[in-house]
């Protein structure tokens, strides 16, 4: 599971930022942070004069939060699977998993269908015949996969994933 571990890190970060704003936010609403009134200011007195007495500084938090909503927002699009080649297809899959079901502790096989084409993924243990899988996948099980989604001239890519 490494490949989410990059989401579920940035997920943890965004929470924990939101949840300890969010705190601070019903303290200082609830007048209970620090015997503060709720109408003082947020920023110390130093640090307002320091963004008040330039422009430049300003600009380059506005900058900066501009620059982390564009990354935001292409990490939500990555995750919605924009930018992703292909739609799942089943019954491609179900072909598959039955073209391949003589291969022991066969992980994942997935059969994705777009405009250039078929996409086909396999992962298998170390452990298994990697050349029954590809003279299988070859003979057999992606022509049939072809003529039942669309026709014999579409073009496939297998990609065989071995795990250690």
């Amino acid at each position: 599971m490494r490949q989410y571990s990059g989401n579920r890190v940035g997920l943890a970060v965004v929470g924990g930022t939101l949840t300890a704003l969010g705190g601070y936010a019903w303290l200082r609403g609830q007048d209970r942070f620090l015997g503060l009134p709720p109408d003082a200011r947020i920023l110390p007195a130093h640090a307002y004069r320091a963004l008040t007495d330039a422009a430049w500084p300003l600009w380059a938090l506005a900058l900066g939060l501009l620059l982390l909503a564009l990354v935001a927002l292409r990490w939500l699009l990555l995750c919605l699977g924009w930018g992703r080649r292909g739609v799942r297809n089943g019954t491609g899959t179900a072909m598959l998993y039955v073209g391949l079901k003589g291969v022991d502790g066969l992980g994942r096989a997935t059969v994705k269908l777009g405009s250039d084409g078929l996409r086909i993924g396999v992962t298998c243990p170390s452990a298994a015949d990697v050349g029954s899988v590809v003279s299988k996948l070859d003979q057999d099980v992606i022509g049939k996969i072809r003529r039942e989604l669309r026709d014999d001239e579409t073009p496939a890519v297998a990609r065989l994933h071995v795990r250690r």
